[in-house]
């Protein structure tokens, strides 16, 4: 790990990192000098556990992001081990192992879990670090969304929606925590090969998606991650409210 990389000192709660995209971000940011909280309702311990022996500092915490008082938990013990909380990843949803279906065939249960998950989950963790943040006059909020949101993506309303939300949330949060010091962001990546889209998506969709961007191959966890690390160092001080899209030009936003 590196000393005194963009995020020394500073200290990240990951959400939804126990595998794939979010497992990528929480290496990356202690790969900066990140102090980091790897959290999912997965066994996050051995992505902590590589950090650590990488000679990063990592802390995993078990949390159901739809669990108000199970988030608090996860910030109190943040703030215990690390003594301050600079950064929030919003990076828990579901997606990989959702099934594509019409929107006529998504249930109503389907539909409020989706959104309990992927809106009211960024809702609980924004609630639940702010405090800390605010007593620093200081924080990046990063909220993962999805490039979908912009190109109208079929057989998933229920997930395009729910970050559809997720751009709106970030650019209220933004206006309300600007006096805060607060700066509230969003990245959204494109199709990106994770373990779980690996295994549930079939190489006729990756291959339309790849094929509608301007730079032409799939995309990797890694090539999410200088955006991120950009939005969650100073050097991204004097931005809040925007959306970063990193799709390799599907969008172009």
């Amino acid at each position: 790990m590196k000393n005194g990389g963009r995020l020394q000192g500073r200290v990240a709660v990951v959400t939804g990192a126990a595998q794939g995209i979010g497992a990528q971000y929480a290496r990356a940011l202690a790969a900066e000098g990140a102090s980091v909280v790897v959290s999912d309702v997965l066994d996050a311990g051995p992505v902590a556990a590589q950090i650590n022996e990488g000679g990063g500092r990592a802390l995993a915490v078990a949390c159901d992001v739809t669990d108000a008082q199970a988030v608090l938990a996860m910030v109190n013990a943040a703030v215990a081990r690390f003594g301050r909380l600079d950064i929030l990843v919003n990076n828990a949803a579901l997606f990989g192992t959702v099934s594509r279906k019409r929107f006529e065939d998504i249930t109503s249960a389907e539909w409020d879990r989706m959104m309990s998950v992927n809106v009211r989950g960024a809702f609980e963790c924004v609630k639940a670090v702010v405090p800390a943040m605010r007593e620093r006059k200081y924080g990046k909020i990063v909220n993962i969304a999805s490039g979908t949101v912009f190109k109208g993506q079929t057989m998933l309303l229920h997930y395009v929606t729910s970050k559809g939300a997720i751009v709106a949330m970030s650019r209220s949060l933004a206006r309300e925590l600007g006096d805060d010091g607060i700066r509230v962001n969003t990245l959204a990546p494109g199709l990106v090969m994770s373990e779980n889209v690996r295994s549930n998506w079939s190489a006729d969709k990756v291959r339309g998606t790849v094929d509608s961007r301007a730079i032409k191959r799939e995309a990797l966890p890694e090539d999410m991650c200088g955006t991120l690390i950009y939005l969650c160092s100073s050097e991204s001080d004097f931005v809040t409210g925007q959306v970063l899209v990193v799709d390799g030009g599907a969008v172009m936003h």
